[in-house]
């Protein structure tokens, strides 16, 4: 199987409620995860995290679908296949 590297941005709307199960998560998959930074964004009462991410689609698709189904959570993700 081909890896593929790419970005994932998480948008946290409600941070007590879903930023414990979005670190769960992130936890699980973290043998996917090159780079992580998380900042909050009080203006728009909203956390950010941005993924940096190295593994098969299959386990990045997985990671992200889980993240999707958690309540108050956004993600967008671009990745490419990694032919290095």
């Amino acid at each position: 199987m081909e890896n593929y590297v790419g970005i994932v941005g998480i948008i946290i709307h409600n941070r007590e409620t879903a930023a414990p199960q979005v670190n769960e998560v992130l936890t699980r998959h973290g043998n996917l995860i090159a780079g992580r930074m998380g900042m909050p964004y009080h203006g728009k009462k909203m956390h950010v995290i941005t993924l940096i991410v190295d593994g098969k689609d299959s386990d990045i698709c997985r990671m992200t679908g889980e993240l999707e189904a958690i309540k108050d959570v956004i993600i967008k993700t671009s990745t490419a296949k990694c032919n290095l």
